[in-house]
C-alpha cells in the first residue's frame, strides 16, 4: 500500500475482525499506531499526526471499534479487549507492515499495553498516556468499583447497565462531552473539595457534577462540534461497551496475571489527573511491571486528556523516545 507524504493526512477504511476500522495517517518511516480513549476519536491525535511525521515516523490514528467510522458490533462481548487487539493487529497487516509501535490514551492506554503484552511478535514498544499500565491482578473489577464511593456511584459502575449511561447522555451529546472534557481539564475542572465528577449521587446524573461555565483552553467550539456530531451519529453505546467487559477483560486474561510488559515502553501523565493519584502505586512498581520503561514523566498543571492539553510537551516527549527505540533497532 502507497504510504502518503508528510504533508498529507489521508483516511482509509481497511479490515478487521470488526468489520472494518477507519483510520487517518500522515507521513512515511516506522509504524507509530495511535489509539484513542473515551469518548474521543482518531481526531484527540490531530497535534501528533504532524509531528511524527515531520519527525520520520508514519503516524497512524485510528477509530476504535465502536466509534466514529469504525465497526459498531451490537453484541456487548464484541468489545472485550482482545478483540481490540485483534482488531490493531489488523490495521497494522493491512497497512502492508509486519510490525508496529503502539501508544495509546485512556482506555487506548489499556488498549496499548494489552496489544504489547499479548502480540509482541507485532507491537514491540509501548507507549502509555494518562492511564499507568497495571498486569492483570486482583477481585474481579466490578467487585472493586462496586466498593468505591460509599454512598456515591463510581462512573465506570454507573457505565455498567446497557442504557442507563446512554439515557444521561444522548439528548444533549454536545453539553454532556463539554462537561466532561472541562471536569478533567486542568484549567477547569471542579475546585478541590467540591463533588468529584468521578462519582454519582443516589438517583442523580453523572452531568451533574460538570462544570458548564467555559471551555477547557485545548477544546474550540469546531473540535466540540467535530466530536459532539460523531457521537450524535452513533450514538454512545459502542463507546461504552469498552466499560461493560471489565470482568470478561479480567477473565480472557487470567494467563498473563501480573505479568510484566518488557518491551520498551515510555508513560506520560498529567500531574493533575485523577487517573494518575489513583494509580499511584501502579507507577512506583514500574521496576517491576515495566522493566524496558525509558521514559516516565508528570506533567504539572495537567489533566486527563494529555495530548491535547499539552501537545507540545507531548510531542517533544514522544519523540525523543520514538529515536531512542527506533535509533536501538
Amino acid at each position: 500500500m502507497p504510504q502518503p507524504s508528510t504533508t498529507d493526512r489521508v483516511h482509509r477504511l481497511v479490515p478487521s475482525p470488526a468489520g472494518r476500522i477507519h483510520l487517518v495517517e500522515q507521513g512515511t518511516g516506522p509504524l507509530v499506531l495511535l489509539v484513542h480513549g473515551f469518548p474521543e476519536s482518531w481526531y484527540s491525535w490531530r497535534h501528533q499526526l504532524p509531528a511524527l511525521a515531520a519527525a520520520g515516523y508514519r503516524a497512524v490514528a485510528i477509530d476504535v471499534r465502536g466509534y466514529g467510522r469504525s465497526s459498531r458490533p451490537e453484541a456487548p462481548t464484541a468489545y472485550r479487549i482482545l478483540e481490540l487487539v485483534e482488531d490493531n493487529v489488523a490495521v497494522v497487516k493491512a497497512l502492508g507492515e509486519e510490525s508496529a509501535i503502539v501508544v495509546g490514551h485512556d482506555w487506548g492506554a489499556n488498549i496499548a499495553a494489552v496489544s504489547a503484552l499479548v502480540r509482541p511478535d507485532v507491537f514491540g514498544a509501548v507507549g502509555l498516556l494518562s492511564v499507568p499500565y497495571a498486569p492483570r491482578g486482583g477481585p474481579r473489577p466490578s467487585e472493586i468499583f462496586a466498593q468505591m464511593g460509599g454512598d456515591e456511584e463510581f462512573y465506570v459502575s454507573y457505565f455498567q447497565e446497557p442504557g442507563r449511561a446512554e439515557a444521561g447522555i444522548e439528548p444533549d451529546v454536545r453539553g454532556w462531552l463539554a462537561g466532561l472534557y472541562a471536569a478533567l481539564s486542568a484549567d477547569t475542572m471542579p475546585a478541590p473539595g467540591a463533588p468529584d465528577p468521578h462519582f454519582v449521587s443516589p438517583g442523580g446524573a453523572q452531568r451533574d457534577r460538570f462544570p458548564t461555565e467555559r471551555l477547557p483552553h485545548w477544546l474550540d467550539e469546531h473540535d466540540l462540534d467535530l466530536y459532539a456530531g460523531e457521537f450524535e451519529r452513533t450514538g454512545m453505546t459502542g463507546a461504552l461497551n469498552r466499560y461493560r467487559n471489565m470482568d470478561r477483560d479480567w477473565e480472557d486474561l487470567a494467563d498473563h496475571d501480573g505479568a510484566p510488559i518488557t518491551q520498551p515502553s515510555l508513560f506520560i501523565g498529567g500531574g493533575r489527573d485523577a487517573s494518575t493519584t489513583w494509580l499511584a502505586d501502579a507507577i512506583a512498581a514500574y521496576a517491576t511491571t515495566l522493566p524496558g520503561l525509558l521514559s516516565s514523566h508528570l506533567l504539572d498543571d495537567c489533566g486527563h486528556w494529555i495530548q491535547q492539553e499539552r501537545p507540545e510537551d507531548v510531542n517533544r516527549i514522544l519523540i525523543d523516545w520514538l529515536t531512542r527505540v527506533t535509533s536501538d533497532k
